[in-house]
């Protein structure tokens, strides 16, 4: 993983040390699954064109494994997501200077000019 990226967003002062350190955890738990998922294809394509039974039933567990991974990668995903919005949320709260509604919305107190 490009670890410039993520120094880019924390010098931006837009995410703290510790979401940084959690995406790039979750980033690279991703990869490696991504990795192993590409392993995974290639093995099951060559069991599936050699047509030998006993490489074609060891489809059905190496099948499994990679619908395992692509699930892992989805709650990493989500927990990326969810770890992001959170952060974005806290950050805006910070630098909005408005109230928080009680639907736990921002809202912004209006000043009425007299006329």
């Amino acid at each position: 993983m490009d670890e410039d990226i993520f120094s880019g967003i924390a010098n931006g002062g837009q995410v703290d040390g510790k979401v940084l350190q959690t995406f790039q955890k979750n980033f690279v738990q991703v990869q490696n699954i991504l990795d192993q998922n590409r392993l995974l294809i290639i093995e099951i394509n060559q069991n599936h064109e050699s047509k030998i039974p006993r490489n074609l039933t060891r489809n059905v567990g190496l099948i499994r494994e990679l619908n395992n991974n692509i699930r892992r990668v989805v709650d990493l995903y989500t927990d990326l997501s969810n770890s992001f919005a959170k952060s974005m949320e806290v950050s805006s709260e910070g630098e909005s200077g408005g109230t928080t509604r009680s639907d736990g919305r921002a809202g912004h107190k209006r000043v009425r000019s007299s006329d």
